[in-house]
């Protein structure tokens, strides 16, 4: 088949060229592949489309749907997405701080993060239109969460996907304390990760604290920073700059520590939260810098239409996982998993 269309996949590149080669990390690593092809998008009408079969039920595979604005006249006779159409007709949209004929990194890491946002704000009126039952514009703790009873809410458990766990979330999502969440409460609420809630950051962290903290006294020494945590922060670190400028455990340790008592407390690791739980945004990121280090042909730190042209699958190409191939406990999932 030609080139699939809809999520670009960067799992073999990204593990060969670009992440640390722990084996303890590979089931992370999976993890982040499977996130990258599903969460990161860079033509919204691919995004369109997705979203229109994926509303019908159809196939993931990405072919002409009728029912989508202006698509027809990109897709060739045998039903394929003429990417290098694509290509051209979005360049100038992408190219436009400055208009110079070329893309820079701001540009191109502007314009993936708006699909992101798109991507994010499109799920959250989805789960709002199914939810909403009295269709006042908001959603209540038992519109979204039905399956708890009022006595399961009573017990409280706080348990990982119990009904207290959940209220709790659910609470810190809830800004102005309605007892129902509006569209930005229900987005905070359905994306963590992606949130600037300080409330909705702690729990995740306080979350994420329980399941590491070997010792259970409420904080992570070095050696449980080192066994959980450190070689997910270096995977990224690593990207981001030269594997040379990552801190050592060490000295990453040292840093966070700011009250210098040798262990870790839930605040003293938020500055290291977006490596923890990366969240849609956070991939938008490292999918721009991908796009960047693969397509900069004359590594001047620019794009020219011509090098995207000759690097369009990097764009476009997806490869589809059964999610079954992953394991269900994975911690990073465990969150939507639950929704």
């Amino acid at each position: 088949m030609a080139k699939a269309m809809v999520y670009t996949f960067l799992a073999i590149a990204f593990i060969i060229f670009f992440l640390s080669p722990s084996k303890r990390h590979d089931h992370h690593r999976m993890c982040l592949n499977r996130r990258l092809a599903h969460k990161v998008s860079f033509d919204p009408l691919v995004s369109r489309i997705e979203r229109s079969t994926d509303d019908k039920g159809l196939s993931k595979s990405i072919t002409y749907v009728p029912e989508v604005d202006d698509a027809q006249e990109y897709f060739q006779d045998d039903g394929v997405l003429n990417t290098t159409l694509r290509l051209m007709i979005l360049f100038p949209l992408l190219d436009n701080a400055p208009k110079d004929g070329y893309i820079s990194a701001k540009e191109l890491e502007a314009w993936i993060s708006q699909q992101t946002i798109d991507r994010l704000s499109y799920g959250t009126y989805k789960a709002m239109f199914w939810h909403d039952k009295d269709g006042d514009g908001a959603i209540s703790f038992s519109e979204y969460l039905p399956q708890f009873s009022p006595k399961d809410i009573e017990k409280n458990s706080m348990a990982h996907g119990d009904a207290g766990w959940w209220m709790e979330q659910f609470k810190n999502a809830d800004v102005d304390s309605s007892g129902n969440l509006d569209f930005n409460e229900c987005k905070d609420f359905l994306h963590p990760e992606d949130s600037d809630n300080e409330e909705i950051q702690r729990w995740l962290l306080r979350d994420k604290m329980k399941r590491i903290d070997d010792d259970h006294d409420g904080k992570l020494n070095f050696s449980e920073f080192l066994l959980h945590v450190y070689n997910i922060y270096k995977s990224y670190a690593d990207f981001e700059n030269s594997p040379a400028l990552t801190p050592t455990a060490e000295q990453m340790f040292a840093q966070l520590d700011t009250d210098k008592d040798k262990k870790l407390s839930v605040e003293e690791l938020r500055p290291i939260l977006r490596y923890l739980h990366p969240g849609e945004l956070f991939y938008a990121k490292y999918f721009t810098r991908y796009l960047m280090r693969e397509a900069d042909d004359n590594k001047d730190g620019y794009l020219t239409l011509q090098e995207m042209l000759n690097h369009e699958s990097i764009f476009y190409n997806s490869l589809y996982e059964d999610d079954d191939v992953y394991d269900d406990d994975d911690d990073d999932n465990d969150y939507h998993d639950d929704l």
